[in-house]
């Protein structure tokens, strides 16, 4: 489990700037232009555009790729968004995924390119925040199915300077967030899941997303799901239908064997790669696009 420190320097009086320092296998990459600007989204896209700020001053532009990586895109995103608040920066804007306006609203976004950035448009949250002296910082956090990703712009007044460092350690994984996803969206992916190579059984555990996902249900004993199977494209469809159903049957065994979940509250198919979250074309779509997904079943 990788454990973050969050690091925020004091510019100046009260313009803030936000650096994170994470252990290894955390890998970083950052550019730095030390007069130049960024277009920041300040809302949905809406009408056929996305409303955006030019912020003008040092522009940092910095992405993790966090490795083996269980925490839900909130979890990632949350404490970072937390400690701004704390160091004196409002929340101008927060959306997620769908909300911001998917696909539009992420190519809306001034981000490194991969492999330093990825976005599951699908599964990203966007926040955007301003100091009091013209300080702006976005972040935008989102995961592939073995890693996290987090993006950090700041755009910072022109001639601040650093004097003091709050430092805040981020939480360890929880798996809360996958039931609230599940409510909120109709559906969640519980990508801390992990099977035996070429196999549908399960690999290792327990996974904290199905003790997430077993409590919601035991909660609201009036909920049905369907657990969906989703794959690459490497091979035939018919083949890959039935790996992905087998994943999916696997996870169904797992909540009714050792959770106790009724078998009759939940169903499992598969999709193959007929439902990508991402492009087959790169060895890190088709990893994203391996996964297994819950989603709310009519009653």
């Amino acid at each position: 489990m990788i454990r973050a420190a969050l690091i925020f320097a004091v510019w100046g009086a009260s313009a803030q700037a936000l650096t994170l320092e994470l252990p290894a296998p955390a890998r970083k990459v950052e550019t730095v232009s030390q007069s130049g600007s960024a277009s920041l989204p300040t809302g949905a896209w809406s009408g056929g555009s996305v409303p955006t700020q030019r912020a003008e001053g040092q522009v940092t532009r910095t992405a993790w790729r966090l490795p083996g990586q269980t925490r839900t895109v909130q979890q990632i995103l949350a404490p970072a968004r937390d400690a701004l608040r704390e160091a004196g920066y409002e929340i101008g804007f927060d959306c997620a995924d769908a909300e911001c306006g998917g696909f539009d609203f992420r190519f809306a976004l001034d981000l490194l390119p991969p492999p330093s950035m990825y976005v599951d448009l699908g599964n990203y949250r966007y926040v955007l925040a301003r100091g009091v002296d013209g300080a702006v910082v976005s972040l935008v956090a989102s995961r592939a199915a073995s890693a996290g990703y987090l993006h950090v712009t700041e755009v910072l007044p022109e001639g601040t300077m650093p004097s003091q460092a709050v430092t805040i350690a981020a939480p360890s994984a929880a798996s809360g967030p996958v039931w609230d996803s599940l409510r909120r969206n109709g559906r969640a992916v519980l990508d801390d899941l992990v099977f035996a190579t070429g196999s549908s059984a399960l690999a290792g555990g327990p996974f904290g997303s199905l003790g997430a996902l077993a409590e919601g249900l035991r909660s609201d004993p009036g909920t049905k799901i369907t657990l969906v199977g989703h794959s690459d494209t490497e091979g035939g469809l018919e083949p890959n239908i039935a790996i992905s159903r087998a994943r999916a049957r696997a996870v169904r065994k797992t909540l009714i064997g050792e959770y106790d979940i009724a078998p009759d509250r939940i169903a499992a198919e598969g999709v193959a790669y007929l439902a990508p979250r991402a492009s087959n074309l790169t060895a890190e779509g088709r990893e994203a696009n391996r996964r297994v997904e819950v989603v709310l079943t009519p009653d």
